[in-house]
């Protein structure tokens, strides 16, 4: 479906505020996991880290005014524990973070129909341009990380299936701005949209019930029992009709908001240093922001339906 300018503007910066910042943590997980052999994986995923910050910075500055207040109040953006989690990933694990773009997100005005000036359209363009052959790179190191580590070659603290995991979620991220950069909206089917995030809940709770501590339980428990709910949901929605579909997303929006809940919780006690984990603290926010993200999807979704 054909978009118009402002259409191309608004979407193009939602979609940079999410992905953007998604992009930049995948390198810090890639460079937090790599042991000192591959220094020089390290030293390249440092280099994407920086690089999606810088182009994440332009597309906040961007945005002021511009964005839609449902997808800045949504969560997916930032979350009350971003900041705190950022500085204490930085201060765990040595990398530097830069904390200045959560600080000017917290700043960000939302706006309804907003005027799209030449200027503001250029620097749209500019951006989707400069964005588009760095998510290729970073596809291609992250396909050559996974490579490696399915062939024996590589080591790393990150499981095969979080590189696969955060490879497809920057192809999506890819396919949106292609589309937006040929004129159209991202084609998403409902049943694609709930079959791709579906998957992306269910890994979320395998690498939580994978990384707590053993002594953990109760919420490795926990844990288990969202895979498991979330594997059900995928079956059933991978033989959907539309009609089904529709019936189901209600089903979907509710284990989606137990589940944010669950990763909010977790957020917070791996913040204040109650969950015993081998978690950083940057991931706990990141996969909340991601089930934030899902969940705006969904009530959308909910909303086009009635």
């Amino acid at each position: 479906m054909p978009i118009t300018e402002q259409q191309y503007v608004v979407l193009s910066l939602e979609l940079h505020l999410f992905f953007g910042r998604i992009m930049k943590e995948h390198a810090l997980f890639l460079q937090a996991g790599f042991p000192p052999r591959d220094g020089e994986s390290a030293r390249l995923a440092a280099q994407f880290q920086s690089r999606f910050e810088a182009q994440l910075q332009n597309a906040v500055t961007l945005s002021n005014g511009v964005i839609r207040s449902r997808v800045l109040h949504s969560g997916e953006l930032f979350t009350d524990y971003t900041l705190g989690a950022e500085q204490k990933t930085q201060g765990l694990t040595g990398l530097p973070i830069n904390q200045n773009i959560t600080m000017m997100e917290t700043r960000l005005h939302s706006g309804e129909n907003p005027a799209v000036t030449p200027e503001l359209l250029r620097g749209v363009r500019t951006l989707n341009a400069a964005i588009m052959p760095l998510l290729d790179s970073f596809i291609q190191f992250k396909t050559t990380i996974l490579n490696n580590v399915l062939s024996c070659n590589m080591f790393t603290m990150n499981y095969p299936l979080l590189i696969d995991h955060i490879l497809r979620e920057a192809k999506l991220y890819r396919s949106h701005l292609a589309a937006l950069e040929s004129g159209n909206m991202p084609e998403d089917t409902a049943q694609g949209m709930e079959l791709f995030w579906d998957q992306i809940m269910l890994e979320h709770a395998l690498f939580i019930r994978g990384l707590l501590d053993p002594s953990e339980g109760d919420l490795v428990n926990t844990a288990n029992d969202f895979a498991l709910e979330y594997g059900e949901l995928l079956q059933k929605a991978q033989s959907a009709t539309d009609m089904m579909l529709a019936s189901m997303t209600g089903e979907t929006l509710a284990l989606t908001t137990r589940y944010r809940d669950f990763k909010a919780a977790g957020t917070a006690g791996i913040a204040e240093c109650k969950i015993r984990s081998i978690i950083l603290p940057l991931l706990a926010d990141h996969v909340l922001r991601e089930a934030n993200h899902y969940l705006r999807l969904l009530g959308e979704l909910g909303a086009s339906s009635v």
